[in-house]
This record gives structure tokens, C-alpha cells and sequence, in this order.
């Protein structure tokens, strides 16, 4: 029996087929597990999960099931990017952006960067901070309302007062106010605990911290430390109450070492990280969210008079050309790397553009699919669930034209896009 599900979506209608039963057929499928690429298979999908993997191209029995051919394309797990900003792509007018702009509006945007996402095969992403609004674009996909990939939130990021993620940065005295754990700004670990129930009150999946200074913040350092080790703490404790692990947004040094040894679970960017600090991630079992392709973004930006404010440029040109050295040097020292972009900092869509950066920098091609597929299902526990091309998960699929093993560049154009059983892209 099939279903067609039908979005209207930035004034062009899609067309979603369901089935009962699909028959994937082949060329070649990527073992995420053993790291290994094999060819010629069939995967057949029942509703939502994969019910079989077989050797050779299998004709189904039944006359309503869909048959789609695959022969001449490399298939693999849908991606997943842990670190993006659903709510956001950012531009010269995203300072001014926060003043005129309404929930709604911010939430229609939201519809189509959830959309370009999931068409360019990330199937899970983690959202690593916005107005809250990306909760409710989380429970809008969940319900099949609009399309767009599985979100983890963090809903609002966690600030102290003057930090990175401090929603009144950059205002005028008049709108400056007074925010606290309610707007996600934290000063004392009384106010750290309240922040994170607030979180999980108001629907988030996980917490964020911006340990440090950051680039795009209007706000003169990029990498001071920006929570006592006390507050991290505390955080990190209450969030593991609630079942929610912690990422801490962290450029500076300190700020890392704070950020780890309070408990948080993944650093994101981690530019200036030192050989010490790496030993401290191996050791607390944390891991690395490189995003070299927002340090790219900011630094070309950085170049173009007026793009960003007069703050913000120094930053970037100081950050953005760090990160990807870092990354080496972390993945080269054993530090657990999980694949992250920062979309929404660049334009939604270009998430795959990461694997090329992290190869070139000396993560062989499959770690980095590893990357974005079983590490990041592990961290959110759900390795059972998504990452692999294996019975009984869920049919997360998609396929790209070349073997990203030889031409990781392929990463970058997807050509068939199935999430939950449904195919958005063929």
C-alpha cells in the first residue's frame, strides 16, 4: 500500500512516496562498522526500518513493493552533523535580524534550512543553540509536518553574563536588561542547576555551554574562559540527572581544560588546543567536534568590509585559520573526533563540504564517515538505532555517485535520500 505525502514548501510542492515494502538495490554499500565498502547488495525496508541486508540484486515477490535502482551508486547510513543552528544562516543582517525578526519568522526560515539538510543526507542533526524555537521545529518534523533530519536540541545555549552566548551582547542600554537562567545566562551554580532544569522544562535533549569567548559574539574576546570550573560542574551534574549530555563551545585553552574536567562530553571548534589538553580529552573520554568549515566561512567573511562588525573581524581572522591544524594535530594524538560542521555560521546544505576539509587534513576518508555515522549514533546513544546499514535499525539511507574512499568531493552531491523509510531524494 503506498502513500503519498504531500508538503508545500517555500512555494514549490513536493512529492514523498511511502511504501510498505522497498527493495534498495546496490552497486555498492558502505559497512560503517568494519569500515569496509561491499558490492552488489539489496536492502529491503519495511515501513520504517531496514528489515534485511542480502548478497546480490533480490526482485521482490510482491507487486506493491517499490524497486529502486542503486546499481550505479555507492550507498551508506544516513549522515549526522553534530553541531548545527537550525534557525539561522548567517549574513550582514543577522546582528539586526534578532531585533525585527519574530518567533514565526524565525521558524519559517527554519522550515527550509530543516528541508536543504536533510536533502543533502544528514538524516540526524544535534542543534547546538538558537532562540528555542528549534524545539518546536524538532516536534514539527517529529510529527510529519514538514520534512527535515532527526533533531537533538539543546535549545538555548548557556551563557554567563557578557559570554558568548549572552542574547543581549551588542544591545543598547535601554535593551540590555538583566537576563538569567530563565534566558539562559548563568553567574553563580545555583544558577547553573536552574539553567539546565529551565532547558529541560522547556524540551531541550541536551545542554550547551559556550565555555569561552566567541568569534561571532559582539563581544572583544574569542577565547577567554567564561565559566568557573564550579558552575561547569554543576551543570554537567544536573544534566546527567535529566539524561542530557553537555558540549561546551570552547576556542581558548583554559576554557577547554574547565570545560573537561566539569564533565561536558564534546568540545566544539577547540582552536587553540594544546598537547596537554589532549591528554585531559583521552583521558575523560571526550570528544572533538573539529567545525573547520565554519573557520573557513568566518574567515573569508572576515575579509569582505562591512559583513561583520568591527568586533568580530580581528576574531575571525585569528580563529578561523587555526582550526583545522588543531583538528590534525587532536585526531593525530588519539582524541575522539565526532563529525560537526556549524552549519547555519555557512550556508545549510554545505555540511559535506567537512569531510574534505578533515581529509585533508589527515583523517582518512572512511574514519571521517565513521565520524558521522556510528561515533556520533554512540554519543547519543542511539547506537542501535541509527549509523549503520543494518537490520533492524532505522531506514536511514542515502547514496552518492562515486566511492568516497577515492573522491571524497562526492560527499558533497547526494543523490538519494531516504530517512524513516520515506524517500525525500531519488
Amino acid at each position: 500500500m503506498k502513500k503519498l505525502l504531500l508538503f508545500f514548501l517555500m512555494g514549490c510542492m513536493i512529492q514523498i512516496t511511502m511504501a510498505q515494502t522497498t527493495y534498495l538495490l546496490c552497486g555498492q554499500l558502505v559497512d560503517t562498522k568494519t569500515g569496509t565498502i561491499a558490492a552488489k547488495k539489496t536492502i529491503i525496508v519495511k515501513e520504517n526500518k531496514i528489515y534485511k541486508v542480502m548478497d546480490g540484486y533480490v526482485s521482490p515477490k510482491s507487486a506493491t513493493a517499490i524497486t529502486v535502482d542503486l546499481k550505479d551508486k555507492v550507498v551508506l547510513p544516513g549522515l549526522i552533523d553534530f553541531h548545527v543552528h537550525i534557525e539561522q544562516e548567517f549574513d550582514r543582517n543577522t546582528r539586526l535580524n534578532k531585533y525585527i525578526l519574530n518567533e514565526a519568522d524565525v521558524a519559517f526560515n527554519s522550515v527550509g534550512f530543516a528541508k536543504t539538510t536533510l536533502l543533502n543526507g544528514f538524516t540526524t542533526v544535534r542543534d547546538l543553540g538558537g532562540t528555542g524555537v528549534n524545539i518546536s521545529v524538532r516536534n514539527a518534523i517529529n510529527a510529519g509536518k514538514i520534512p527535515g533530519p532527526r533533531v537533538f536540541t539543546a535549545g538555548k545555549s548557556l551563557a554567563t553574563t557578557g559570554g558568548h552566548a549572552d542574547p543581549t551582547n551588542g544591545s543598547s542600554r535601554v535593551l540590555l536588561g538583566n537576563p538569567g537562567p530563565k534566558e539562559g545566562v548563568v553567574n553563580s551554580v545555583e544558577d547553573a542547576k536552574k539553567a539546565v532544569r529551565q532547558r529541560y522544562k522547556n524540551g531541550a535533549d541536551c545542554i550547551k555551554i559556550t565555555a569561552t569567548g566567541g568569534v561571532l559574539s559582539v563581544a572583544k574576546s574569542g577565547d577567554n574562559p567564561q565559566f568557573t570550573i564550579e558552575e561547569v560542574k554543576a551543570i554537567c551534574e544536573t544534566a546527567k540527572d535529566y539524561g542530557m549530555h553537555v558540549a561546551a563551545h570552547a576556542h581558548g585553552d583554559e576554557g577547554m581544560q574547565r570545560a573537561i574536567i566539569g564533565g561536558v562530553k564534546t568540545i566544539e571548534h577547540g582552536t587553540y588546543m594544546s598537547a596537554e589538553t589532549m591528554e585531559l580529552m583521552k583521558k575523560h573520554d571526550a570528544y572533538l567536534v573539529p567545525t573547520i568549515t565554519a573557520g573557513k566561512e568566518v574567515e573569508e567573511k572576515a575579509k569582505i568590509p562591512g559583513f561583520y562588525p568591527a568586533i568580530v573581524v580581528p576574531k575571525a581572522l585569528a580563529v578561523g585559520p587555526q582550526i583545522q591544524g588543531t583538528f590534525a594535530k587532536a585526531y593525530k594524538s588519539g582524541v575522539g573526533i565526532a563529525f560537526g560542521t556549524d552549519a547555519g555560521v555557512f550556508k545549510h546544505g554545505n555540511n559535506g563540504k567537512e569531510f574534505g576539509f578533515m581529509v585533508a587534513a589527515g583523517m582518512p576518508a572512511m574514519e571521517t564517515i565513521q565520524s558521522a555515522t556510528i561515533t556520533n549514533a554512540m554519543l547519543l546513544q542511539m547506537q542501535n538505532e541509527i549509523g549503520q546499514i543494518k537490520k533492524g535499525f532505522y531506514a536511514d539511507i542515502i547514496a552518492v555517485d562515486d566511492d568516497p574512499t577515492k573522491n571524497i568531493a562526492t560527499m558533497e552531491n547526494v543523490v538519494f535520500v531516504m530517512k524513516d523509510g520515506v524517500i525525500y531524494k531519488k
